[in-house]
């Protein structure tokens, strides 16, 4: 493809937007917010959410799997902490759970949440959805042990009355959550790196009664490639004409400056997100005390706000048949959130005060075990269908429902 012709993968919209929204954002700190006001930050926010996906797809095309979905989940994460140390500071003793409120959001919402709507795409375009179990497996396996150490045991623990961890405790869950989140990230990048790139569907698509098998199709393919680089050949500029079907996902990668450009933005753009969810926050929080709601709400609708990028990037990878990228984004925001997130909150409770709850109640408690152990179900055998994907939607209802009626 001829470098005068590449479209960049920058349009308009996208350079607009994220400056848009920030700037939204400085009108908007720290002030009490009419409701015509609110609904234009919140558009602001809806914008930014859609321009982070595009950056964030820009730079996953430039340095490819797993490091494009590792860039997004650490992004979003690194900020959504940021958001939960500002609202834990200003909030006093109502937001002491905060923090277990808003990580046990974040990992609902993706591993039942992201993974179900991404399973559900992949399984309607493909009536299989295939990815790779053993990067899918060991992310899992992360997910739970980070969120068994930080949200589990505190409930359990005797140092302190009350869902809570000692000092000693809570620094060494926020030593071994951040080790065990730098492990990840060596093998995620370094060690195992093919464990996380997408499958090809070909290989992996379940097959009728009768069909070839993966030997014999893929036989069929390297004759029917042959033939077609000997038609084109024989035709030139004509052989060329048409594009097959997802040669978009094939194609040149954007140049270094629409990288570091599309990168500079995708940070733009995550930083207005979570601000302008904090300037509507006091808004959402009247809301729902107002209606007479917990106020886990709170931590659930930030999630959802927070999250939406890696939502919206999840499903579109889905739709190219790479599913394997969005499991990479949903089990590595959950990674990401309880890995970071602990570790922030334990130094900032050198100067914040009141309690903090980390500990979950019994309901949340079989939610999370319920999750765990579908989970392994659907990652082991490597693919899916509709019904795990039914299945992880339906646990993320549950959770939603409950979460306003406890």
């Amino acid at each position: 493809m001829s470098t005068a012709t590449r479209k960049s993968p920058l349009t308009d919209w996208t350079l607009v937007v994220p400056v848009v929204a920030l700037v939204a954002l400085v009108f908007s700190w720290g002030r009490d917010l009419p409701s015509g006001v609110v609904a234009l930050v919140a558009l602001c926010l809806g914008g930014a959410v859609l321009a982070a996906v595009h950056h964030a797809e820009v730079v996953a095309h430039r340095v490819g799997e797993p490091f494009g979905s590792l860039v997004l989940a650490v992004a979003v994460t690194v900020i959504e902490v940021a958001l939960i140390v500002t609202l834990m500071a200003d909030g006093g003793p109502k937001t002491a759970s905060l923090a277990r409120d808003t990580v046990f959001a974040a990992v609902m919402i993706t591993c039942n949440g992201i993974v179900g709507l991404s399973l559900l795409v992949g399984a309607l375009r493909n009536r299989v959805a295939v990815f790779n179990a053993e990067g899918s497996g060991a992310a899992l396996a992360t997910v739970a042990t980070l969120a068994v150490l930080s949200l589990v045991l505190p409930t359990f623990t005797t140092s302190k009355p009350g869902p809570e961890f000692s000092t000693a405790q809570l620094a060494f869950a926020a030593v071994a959550s951040l080790s065990l989140y730098g492990v990840f990230i060596a093998v995620q990048t370094v060690r195992h790196r093919d464990y996380f790139l997408p499958v090809d569907t070909g290989a992996g698509r379940s097959r009728p009664a009768g069909a070839a098998s993966p030997s014999e199709a893929a036989t069929a393919m390297a004759s029917a490639s042959a033939s077609a680089s000997a038609a084109a050949s024989a035709g030139g500029d004509a052989g060329r004409a048409a594009p097959a079907p997802g040669d978009e996902d094939h194609a040149d990668p954007p140049s270094v400056r629409d990288a570091l450009i599309s990168l500079g933005l995708l940070l733009v753009a995550l930083v207005a997100v979570v601000g302008d969810a904090k300037a509507v926050s006091p808004t959402i929080e009247a809301g729902v005390e107002s209606a007479g709601l917990p106020n886990a709400v709170v931590g659930v609708i930030i999630a959802l706000l927070v999250l939406a990028p890696e939502t919206l990037a999840a499903v579109r990878a889905a739709r190219r048949d790479r599913v394997q990228t969005s499991l990479n984004l949903a089990y590595g925001s959950a990674i990401a959130s309880i890995g970071l997130t602990i570790p922030a909150i334990a130094l900032a409770s050198i100067w914040l005060s009141g309690p903090l709850l980390l500990g979950l109640g019994p309901i949340h408690m079989v939610l999370l075990a319920l999750t765990i152990m579908v989970s392994a179900l659907t990652i082991v055998p490597g693919r899916a269908t509709l019904l795990q994907a039914g299945v992880h939607l339906v646990l993320l209802a549950a959770y939603l429902f409950l979460a306003v009626s406890p």
